[in-house]
This record gives structure tokens, C-alpha cells and sequence, in this order.
């Protein structure tokens, strides 16, 4: 049988027999040549070193411009994530324009002369939320059970992975495009599933769709458990490890699932991961290179992860949980070659210097971007959110229960849900009750309309004692603060608050408000008079502010400073910037792309949770603060 004969029938995997180069070269290709444990593009010897780049964390307009900084290091393929819930954010809504324009980015990917690998999940991880997976699939299917041979889940998930393969088939490399590898799934092995029907039936989708123009591979963690329930027949399996693992050991590993083929490290990290209320974390220059040194010495393909990290927007940012669930920061800068703000680092040049060594560096000139230093704006108090004019701008779903129903089930993706209800006569001494429940994921608690305690799912935080005295009625106002992306629990995380009771007597019926905030009616708060005086903490309920700045010029980069005040979202000109915490850190600026901005006057709204300074201010300035240090006494003083 012919190479490609073997590979239409089981793909690379299975097949004993070597390509050579002149059964490749009549078209496009990208192929294993298991003889000589290489990749073979167009029929020739070929290793990748690539960097991941997720689109969905940068503005559209700035695509090109990371695309080409990551070339300009002599970098040959990205790696990108597809993420469902970007594209499929409700049942019966598509969304593939503007910064979800997947086909787009893979264009310019192929014009910036970068080959592809592309990751479509449909679980991603990736400190999203959820790991990528759309909110609803918890609501529309109750009982569902996500990365498993469920076929109700299979069924939404073949239909997601059917519409993006069908639209990026024609940029296989089989087809002239720049897609050479498809991964099947994301790191399975960690699972706990370890569903093989599962594998098997996701790969042949993906295979339906793929054919022989692109490989499929897997990629799992380098312990032998993850390579035992992560790969999967018909695709190649390749490993993930950093630089506090040793490079021979992990190839090692690797060759006794794969005894032939190329060597792969499909994650290498040059940056890791950060939380709130833990220190920014690091990477030190001199430990990555001198890893992907040898890495490459050895002839292997290594992608690093993150080379460019971005922005996780909005309410994007997931949580990781093993003892305690830890939430994401909105800043995915990740300590990576090139920072949040697409500049290059240090780092991105050390490592262009052992690239260097082993492939051709492209004479690219990269300019240097200015950041905008926009100065103080002071805001103006406009709405307490518990206001009825509030409830009717974002409060979005209404609804009376006798038992708190999840964010799920009220059809709301994010942020915030107030549950209302009278108290219960207490049994104890008059003044004194325990108000408890399991919040998933942070309760700011209101007797009788004034703040009054904390329910924390990081601190473990399942009670309180509150001085109830005459108090007639509670408001809980729930945060999501990400659904989970990674963790030692099952996927599926549901949000709200459970088994509320005071005293151990149930609390009902609830009166139940969902707020969004999609959108942000700038011109509606514009001209709300507001007698708002309340400033540091807010006793009284959260605040929207709003605040104004002018641009003379072509606006830039800039970043918003959020020391003093408490916890909350920020919008520019009504896109969400993501969240502030700068009371526990470690982030302190949230990065403002100068896309948001405009010539002219621009405007700020905050949606403040828990605290606001004095004076009402807040600064932009020209340089990000991402490890501040943090202070996780804080958190149990509001």
C-alpha cells in the first residue's frame, strides 16, 4: 500500500510504511515520515518551531501586527485555540465577524508566512471560561455529562466542530493553506473520564472533515497516565512540558507511545499562568533557552505557549480548582515573549537567538508603538444598582422562585445575580444568626439594605454571623467570578448560590434579578441626575459610574490604573475591559487597546462592587503593573 493509501485509511498513526519524497511533491502536503522520525512538508524535510496566538484575545485590528512580531522572531507556525462560546455564545446565534473572524486570521496567518496547528476543541481550557465550552449546554440538557460519549453532548459538538471545518477546510495545507496539524480534543489524558468511544468518535468528525490535507494529533501532559486516556488511534500524540522537567525523560516517555516520528513538545512554556490573590508568576529568560536549545538540537518541534498572551476581555477568565478554586486574571499576559500590549520583551529576543541557530531569521522591521499617558478622570456617581432605573437598564431577567436558581437556568452567561427574600424567625438569642450556603462563587450579603459579610468559594468561606437584630429581608448579590477550566472536579459548573439557610432554616421564596452587561447605554447614563454621596466602602450596594477624557491625536495603547478602588468591570467607549480587583492584586492596570479608543472625547463607566476612593479618581497611564503585591488580609475586611 502507498503512503497516502495508508494515511487515508488510518492516518499516520498506524502506518508501517515511509513516505518518501516523491509520492508528496504533486500537491500541497504536510506528512510523517516515520523512517527518518520527521515531518515531511510538500514532500521535504520539515520541524516546526511555533508560538500560540489565541485571536480571541486581541482586538481584529491588531492580528496582523502579532502575526508578524512572531515571524520577525523566526518563528515558522502559531498555534490557536477555537473557542466555542466565542462562536456559538447562544443555541441559535453564529457569531464569525469581527474579532470572531477565524477564517480571517487564518489568511493572514498564511500571509504573514506562518503555517497553522490548529486546536477546535471543543474544549480548550486555555484559562477560559468554562474552557471554552458555551454556558448553555449546562442549561439546554440538565443532567449532561461534557467531554464524555454523552450523546446529547456530542450532538452539539459535532455541529460546532461541523461549522468550523467546514469553513476552514479550504486553508488545509492539502488545499494550498496554511493548517498542517488538527488537534483532537485538548490534553484528554487529564480527564478523568479517559473515554476512548469518546476519542475515537470526536477524531472520525474531525477526520470526515480533514481527510488527508492536514495531520491530527493529540497533545497531553508528560506522565504516563494522560498518554494512556489522551491519545487516540489515527492521530499522532504528541507531549506538553516546561522548564522544570528534563528534556531526554519527557522524549523518552514520548517514544514509548509513539516508537517512531517526529519529536514533539506541543507546549513548551516560556510564561505560566497567574490567579487572583496569588503572585504574578514568571518564567526565568535563561531556563527557556537554554531548554528550547536542546530541545531543537535534538531536531524536535516545539511550540511554546504563550508567545503572545493577550487579554482575557469582558468575562472571558476561567478558574482553575484542585484544593481551592482560584480565579484567572483578566491579564493573560503571561510573562510571554511578547507582553500584553504586543511588545517585544527581553525574552523575545533571547529566544530569537537560539532560533537563529536552527532556522533562517526574517528580515522584518518592527516598529516601536507609542503607549498614551491620558491622565486622571474623575467619575461621577450614577446609579446604586439595587435602584429600580438600575434593574430596568441591566436587570434583564426577573423572576420569583422557591429555591435560588442558578445563573444557568436563568439563561445568563455572566456577571452578577441579586436573590431577594424576607428572613425566617430565628430560634436563638434575638440579635445573633448564622447565615449559610455554598457560593459559587463570591456573596456580598445586604440586611436590610446595608452590607453586612462575605461568602467566599476561594477562602472556603460557607457562613456567616450577622447581627440580624430586626432585620426583615437579605440580599445576596452572587458573582460569577468564571466558570472552571481546569480542575480536579467535573467540567460542569453550575453558578448561584445553594442551600441557603439561616440558622439551618430555609430561606423562601427568593425574588431573583439577572443583570447584564452586554452593552453599556452610555448616552442613557450620560444624563441620569444622581444624589449619590457614599464613597469607600458601600454599604448601600454596588455603584455605576461614569467618567469622560479627550484624545487629541491618533489615540494609542494605554492602560487604566484601578489603585483605591475596590472590585468591578470596566468599559471603554462600551467595551468591557474585564475585571478589576486591585485590593488582593496581583493585577493592578487593565490593558486598554487603542482600537476601543477614538479621537475625541471617550468615556469610562465602572460598575463598583465594593469600594470607591474619595475623590472619585482614576488614572491611564502608559506602562502595565501585573505583579503588585498582594494583600490577602483585604479580602475579609470588606
Amino acid at each position: 500500500m502507498s503512503y497516502l493509501g495508508c494515511l487515508i485509511t488510518t492516518l499516520v498513526i498506524s502506518c508501517a510504511v515511509s513516505a518518501t519524497k516523491d509520492q508528496v511533491t504533486n500537491r500541497t502536503s504536510f506528512a510523517i515520515d516515520f523512517e527518518n522520525n520527521q515531518f515531511l512538508l510538500d514532500g521535504k524535510p520539515f520541524r516546526y518551531v511555533s508560538g500560540s496566538f489565541h485571536y480571541f484575545r486581541t482586538p481584529k485590528q491588531y492580528w496582523r501586527d502579532r502575526l508578524r512580531k512572531m515571524r520577525a522572531a523566526g518563528l515558522n507556525a502559531l498555534s490557536t485555540y477555537v473557542e466555542w462560546s466565542l462562536h456559538q455564545p447562544e443555541p441559535n446565534k453564529w457569531v464569525w465577524d469581527g474579532d470572531a473572524d477565524l477564517v480571517k486570521f487564518l489568511q493572514l496567518a498564511q500571509e504573514e508566512d506562518l503555517f497553522v496547528l490548529l486546536r477546535p476543541g471543543p474544549y480548550i481550557c486555555a484559562e477560559r471560561e468554562f474552557g471554552g465550552f458555551p454556558y448553555w449546554l449546562l442549561n439546554l440538557v440538565p443532567g449532561i455529562k461534557l467531554r464524555t460519549n454523552d450523546t446529547r453532548y456530542l450532538e452539539y459538538a459535532e455541529e460546532y466542530l461541523n461549522q468550523v471545518l467546514t469553513r476552514v477546510k479550504p486553508l488545509l495545507r492539502g488545499n494550498g493553506g496554511p493548517i498542517i496539524m488538527v488537534q483532537v480534543e485538548n490534553e484528554y489524558g487529564s480527564f478523568h473520564a479517559c473515554d476512548k468511544d469518546y476519542m475515537t468518535k470526536l477524531k472520525n468528525i474531525i477526520q470526515n472533515h480533514v481527510g488527508t490535507d492536514a495531520l491530527l494529533y493529540t497533545t497531553d501532559g508528560s506522565y504516563r497516565q494522560a498518554l494512556r486516556c489522551g491519545p487516540v488511534s489515527g492521530a499522532y500524540a504528541t507531549i506538553d512540558f516546561g522548564t522544570s522537567s528534563n528534556v531526554t525523560q519527557n522524549f523518552n516517555l514520548m517514544r514509548e507511545f509513539e516508537p517512531k516520528g517526529p519529536l514533539v513538545n506541543s507546549e513548551f512554556y516560556p510564561g505560566w499562568l497567574s490567579h487572583w490573590e496569588e503572585p504574578f508568576e514568571r518564567v526565568e529568560t535563561f531556563k527557556i533557552t537554554k531548554m528550547l536549545d536542546e530541545m531543537l538540537s535534538l531536531g524536535a518541534s516545539v511550540n511554546m505557549y504563550m508567545f503572545y498572551g493577550g487579554t482575557n476581555f469582558a468575562f472571558s477568565s476561567g478558574a482553575n480548582i484542585f484544593d481551592n478554586y482560584t480565579p484567572d486574571l483578566t491579564s493573560y499576559d503571561y510573562d510571554a515573549p511578547l507582553s500584553e500590549a504586543g511588545d517585544l520583551t527581553a525574552k523575545y529576543h533571547e529566544i530569537k537567538k537560539i532560533i537563529s541557530k536552527y532556522l533562517p531569521i526574517p528580515d522584518i522591521p518592527i516598529p516601536v508603538a507609542s503607549k498614551g499617558n491620558y491622565g486622571t478622570v474623575t467619575m461621577r456617581p450614577v446609579l446604586n444598582l439595587f435602584d429600580l432605573q438600575a434593574r430596568t437598564l441591566f436587570g434583564t431577567v426577573r423572576v420569583q422562585a422557591k429555591e435560588p436558581p442558578t445563573f444557568e437556568a436563568l439563561n445568563l452567561p455572566n456577571w452578577l445575580v441579586l436573590y431577594e427574600a424576607n428572613l425566617p424567625t430565628t430560634e436563638t438569642n434575638e440579635d445573633q444568626a448564622t447565615l449559610s450556603a455554598v457560593p459559587k462563587d463570591r456573596v456580598l450579603i445586604y440586611l436590610d439594605g446595608r452590607f453586612s459579610g462575605t461568602l467566599s468559594r476561594t477562602h472556603n468561606a460557607m457562613n456567616v454571623a450577622l447581627k440580624v437584630d430586626d432585620a426583615k429581608e437579605v440580599k445576596l448579590l452572587v458573582e460569577n467570578q468564571g466558570r472552571v477550566n481546569f480542575g480536579d472536579i467535573d467540567v460542569e459548573d453550575f453558578k448561584g448560590i445553594f442551600n441557603v439557610m439561616l440558622n439551618n432554616a430555609n430561606i423562601t421564596p427568593w425574588n431573583v434579578t439577572g443583570f447584564r452587561f452586554d452593552t453599556i447605554l452610555e448616552s442613557t447614563l450620560n444624563v441620569i441626575q444622581s444624589s449619590l454621596e457614599e464613597t469607600q466602602t458601600l454599604f448601600t450596594g454596588p455603584q455605576i459610574l461614569i467618567g469622560h477624557f479627550k484624545i487629541t491625536g491618533e489615540p494609542q495603547d494605554t492602560f487604566l490604573n484601578t489603585a483605591d478602588w475596590g472590585k468591578g468591570v470596566a468599559f471603554i467607549n462600551n467595551h468591557n475591559l474585564g475585571r478589576y480587583w486591585p485590593l488582593i492584586g496581583p493585577q493592578l492596570t487593565l490593558y486598554v487597546p487603542a482600537p476601543y479608543l477614538k479621537k475625541g472625547q471617550n468615556t469610562l463607566v465602572l460598575v463598583e462592587l465594593e469600594y470607591v476612593p474619595r475623590n472619585r479618581q482614576i488614572q491611564f497611564q502608559s506602562f502595565p503593573i501585573l505583579d503588585y503585591p498582594s494583600n490577602v488580609t483585604k479580602i475579609d475586611d470588606f
